[in-house]
């Protein structure tokens, strides 16, 4: 069995990696290591003719494969033919085509006086253009192409049209109903950086299956690629505009006159068309195109919704500036260590914030956020049905100030922040040291430190230099003297100290608590002997008893409790002997279960 052919359609070209048919063969440019002789060969030819015509739009060297075109077209005797002159043309303004006449021998003065074998061909746009309203597409094309030995723009934006129109057809020639160039490149006013407007029409006719939507997006896609390539090809900056449409679409904007279609219409040239475009043209010109009643009736509706339109734009001025105050007032307020608020209490939770308790923000800058929130809430519940351009303005400049100083807001804030974070890390080290070493001043507790962590190897030796960096680092910090990254070094370091003073602190209560509580044994009974140097106890299941003035009295856990955290705070303590000589009076003999 042979494996089925697919049917050939547009909606499997589209699908297809593989381009059309390759076509006619292409106009060839001299080879590449042929062109500087020809460009040094020419060159003072070129200068004798802009020197003494500076109004010349191009002056380029025609492809050799289209040279028997031209010559046809023009009727050049045999002889010169002959000849094998180069061909050039030369396009000159619409405005000096009245002294053609003039010009054209003076040309051939120059030709004699530089004795080059050339033949120039002088044309304006205007006869380019013709070219192709005469369906001779193929003279455009070799015009396009041509090789540039002068040129103010319009031979650039010509050819980056000529080269896409032929990468398009390479892939849809079958399908590409009309392929038409508009805007100032017809008019004639085209530059090295003017646009290049181009319509591309689809026959879509043959399309059964594909939505047209899906279809139109896909030509799109693969028509828009090749701009890219079009555009280094051509090797100029003009940006390559090109519309796309079906032609069932483009058969109703014309039945309707549409004015983007009557506008192409009338002023398009056609780069390829296969009897579409020219009687459009053609039935334009002898007044057949007229708009349907209800096209007229469409384009007074859409006068008519101007000023809806025009109001609904301006209230989206106002919900963008109203999200451009809201957004980085958010902002300052997670800077500030608060969650973002809602825009609903947003005015309420800022005052509260960095107006009342920050003293950041002014008065009047809280007016334009609560002014932009009135707006928008006023909007959401219905009040506001309209607003003013002389509103927006207003507006929107207070949201350029409010914003500008959003910004010297968020440094103000940031170095309170870091203030108060170095503040904090302060008072929590030297608060570890106090619990540690008892309430002295910081630079006791620094010797403490030293001397009772750092010295005995029961902490790294690098925190006493974190320590007493502390406090110079908190004034660097409040004069502004440190930048971010510094700032962060500084926290990171009083990190690692207070996890290493909270791990001493954690490792001295468990070594405290195993040493303190000592199990007796009397009489087969036991009891809990808790040490703790001024204030000693003994424990027998509930019972709760206390040394004091030589002998053991009642005492309850509320007391216990309090002798325990006094006790936690000291590094030590002593033990009086009358301890156990109590113990033997009040309880016998008895044994310590160590």
């Amino acid at each position: 069995m042979t494996e089925e052919k697919k049917p050939n359609n547009l909606g499997t070209q589209i699908s297809s990696p593989e381009k059309a048919e390759k076509g006619k063969e292409p106009l060839m440019q001299p080879k590449p290591e042929d062109i500087e002789k020809v460009k040094a060969k020419l060159e003072n030819l070129k200068k004798k003719i802009i020197k003494k015509y500076p109004f010349t739009v191009s002056l380029s060297l025609l492809p050799a494969n289209s040279f028997p075109i031209f010559e046809e077209d023009e009727q050049i005797p045999q002889e010169e033919i002959a000849k094998k002159p180069l061909h050039l043309m030369l396009i000159i303004p619409e405005e000096q085509y009245k002294n053609l006449p003039k010009i054209k021998p003076e040309i051939i003065g120059i030709v004699k006086e530089v004795k080059e074998n050339v033949w120039i061909h002088i044309k304006t746009p205007v006869d380019v253009f013709n070219y192709g309203l005469d369906s001779k597409y193929e003279f455009v094309e070799a015009i396009g192409v041509s090789f540039p030995l002068h040129d103010k723009g319009f031979l650039g934006a010509l050819r980056v049209a000529v080269i896409h129109k032929s990468l398009v057809l390479r892939k849809f020639e079958k399908y590409v109903a009309s392929y038409v160039i508009g805007g100032s490149l017809v008019r004639g006013t085209a530059d090295k950086t003017s646009d290049v407007d181009t319509f591309v029409i689809i026959d879509d006719t043959d399309v059964k299956r594909m939505p047209r939507i899906e279809l139109l997006e896909k030509l799109r896609g693969i028509i828009f690629d090749y701009i890219r390539e079009a555009n280094a090809m051509a090797g100029i900056k003009n940006i390559l505009n090109v519309q796309v449409y079906l032609l069932t679409d483009f058969w109703q904007g014309v039945k309707d006159a549409h004015p983007v279609f009557f506008t192409f219409i009338r002023d398009g040239v056609p780069l390829y068309d296969r009897g579409t475009f020219l009687p459009w043209k053609l039935l334009l010109k002898m007044g057949k195109i007229k708009p349907s009643p209800e096209a007229i009736d469409l384009f007074m509706k859409s006068g008519e919704q101007t000023k809806e339109m025009v109001n609904r734009r301006l209230m989206d001025a106002m919900i963008d500036i109203y999200y451009g105050v809201i957004t980085p007032t958010q902002a300052m307020m997670m800077l500030a260590g608060e969650a973002p608020p809602v825009p609903k209490t947003m005015a309420e939770d800022v005052k509260k914030i960095l107006v009342d308790k920050e003293k950041l923000m002014s008065e009047k800058e809280l007016k334009t956020l609560e002014k932009a929130v009135r707006y928008f809430k006023d909007y959401e519940h219905g009040k506001l049905k309209e607003i003013s351009g002389h509103e927006i303005e207003a507006l929107l400049k207070e949201s350029e100030e409010y914003i500008k100083n959003l910004k010297k807001l968020r440094e103000k804030l940031e170095k309170s922040v870091q203030e108060k974070s170095a503040e904090n890390l302060y008072k929590e080290v030297f608060g570890l040291l106090k619990t540690l070493f008892g309430d002295k001043p910081h630079p006791e507790l620094i010797k403490e430190f030293d001397k009772e962590l750092v010295k005995k190897a029961k902490i790294q030796e690098r925190f006493l230099t974190i320590l007493k960096n502390l406090e110079e680092s908190k004034k660097k910090i409040k004069e502004g003297k440190l930048d971010a990254k510094a700032t962060e070094n500084v926290k990171k370091d009083a990190y690692d100290l207070i996890k290493s003073l909270v791990e001493y602190a954690q490792r001295k209560d468990l070594i405290k608590s195993s040493k303190d509580v000592i199990e007796i044994s009397y009489s087969g009974r036991k009891a809990e002997l808790y040490l703790m140097g001024e204030e000693n106890f003994l424990i027998e299941r509930e019972t709760i008893r206390k040394f004091k003035d030589n002998k053991l009295v009642k005492s309850d856990r509320k007391e216990l409790e309090a002798a325990l955290q006094k006790h936690k705070e000291k590094l030590g303590h002593k033990i009086p002997g009358e301890i156990f000589a109590i113990l033997q009076k009040e309880l016998g003999s008895f044994e310590l279960v160590i």
